[in-house]
C-alpha cells in the first residue's frame, strides 16, 4: 500500500461507517463470471457495524456476479468539494471517503427480508412508511435482498 500524502488523514472504522451512512450511494464492486470487474452505485443501508443491505430484481448482472463470487468491495464518498486555492496556485479536492470488503449473501428468511426493506425505506423514504406494508405484500416474493457482511473493519480517508 502506498503511503498517504500529508494532506489526507486516515480514519478509523467508526468514522468510516459514518461516511457510508451519509453517502447517498455506495459503489459495490464485484467480479463478473468471466473474471472482469463490475462495480455499480447502489442504495445501501447499514444495520450494524458489519451488516449492510440492498435490494434488487431477482435476476440480472449483479445477481450473476454474486452467485459466481460473493466477495465484494464497497466504496463511498460523503463529501466532495473541488477547489482552486489561489494563494497556492493549486487545484485540489476536499473529501471524505471510506472503503470496506465483505461477503454478499442472498437473504432467504422472509422476516429478515422485511427488516432489511424496512431499514431501506426508513433511510431513503421515511415520510412514506404508511405505504410500506402494502408494498411488502405486493412485492416481497419478487424482490431480492442481499446482505453484505464486512470481513474486515472499514477504513476512511479525508482531506478536510
Amino acid at each position: 500500500m502506498r503511503p498517504m500524502r500529508k494532506s489526507a488523514r486516515a480514519r478509523g472504522a467508526e468514522w468510516a461507517l459514518e461516511v457510508f451512512d451519509r453517502a447517498p450511494y455506495v459503489t459495490v464492486s464485484m467480479t463478473r463470471p468471466d473474471g472482469s470487474p463490475y462495480g455499480l452505485p447502489l442504495s445501501l443501508v447499514r444495520k450494524d457495524d458489519v451488516t449492510f443491505y440492498f435490494h434488487c430484481a431477482r435476476e440480472g448482472e449483479k445477481i450473476d456476479c454474486l452467485r459466481r463470487s460473493p466477495v465484494v468491495s464497497l466504496s463511498a464518498v460523503s463529501r466532495c468539494s473541488p477547489r482552486y486555492e489561489a494563494e497556492k496556485n493549486n487545484f485540489t479536492e476536499y473529501y471524505r471517503s471510506a472503503v470496506a470488503s465483505g461477503t454478499a449473501e442472498f437473504v432467504t428468511d422472509p422476516a429478515e427480508k422485511i427488516e432489511a426493506l424496512r431499514l431501506l425505506c426508513m433511510r431513503f423514504l421515511p415520510g412514506y412508511m404508511e405505504h410500506f406494508d402494502a408494498a411488502i405484500s405486493r412485492s416481497l416474493d419478487i424482490t431480492e435482498v442481499v446482505r453484505i457482511t464486512l470481513t474486515e473493519p472499514p477504513v476512511g480517508k479525508e482531506k478536510p
